[in-house]
């Protein structure tokens, strides 16, 4: 019942509505200087051969452009060239580090960590910094010393602190 009642309004008038529409005025190019209007006219009669040129058309150029047939691959870069062309070097892996192993890490590329190692050697720097040292670090989980300066310079592990209400005394632990 509704959706007539919309579609009546929506459609109310609506031949007059479109020729109104219609026999208004269209919009009209910008108006051009005045300097240049003269040197237009004279432009456009001292060559009236050139606007029937623009409109006409050429019949071998048209035959021409049916001729042409354009097939296009996207050029192959070089690092893909190179690729192709050696085989690639076999990785290094090693075993991940301590007793929680993963079952499905079997190995790790030498360079890299798995993330319960890197929070292992962030845990024990932070433990131990005299012991785990990032010289020992590198070496002993095969990774460059740069990256694991960077690391132990921008990366913590979480530390959890509970702090006790304001108006309630702290239980010791004992």
């Amino acid at each position: 019942m509704g959706a007539a009642v919309v579609r009546a309004i929506r459609n109310f008038n609506l031949e007059n509505r479109a020729a109104r529409e219609i026999s208004k005025v269209k919009p009209s190019p910008a108006p051009r200087h005045p300097s240049t209007k003269s040197l237009l006219r004279e432009q456009m009669s001292g060559q009236a051969d050139i606007k029937g040129e623009i409109g006409r058309k050429d019949d071998k150029l048209l035959s021409l452009l049916r001729d042409v047939y354009v097939n296009s691959r996207d050029p192959v870069s070089s690092a893909q060239d190179k690729d192709a062309g050696t085989p690639q070097e076999p990785k290094e892996f090693r075993l991940p580090k301590g007793n929680h192993f993963d079952i499905n890490i079997e190995n790790i590329p030498k360079g890299k960590v798995s993330i319960v190692e890197a929070l292992t050697l962030l845990n024990n720097h932070k433990l131990y910094p005299d012991k785990w040292t990032a010289e020992k670090i590198a070496k002993e989980y095969h990774l460059e010393q740069k990256d694991v300066n960077s690391v132990l310079k921008y990366f913590v592990t979480f530390e959890v602190k509970i702090f006790p209400p304001e108006g309630k005394k702290a239980i010791q632990s004992k």
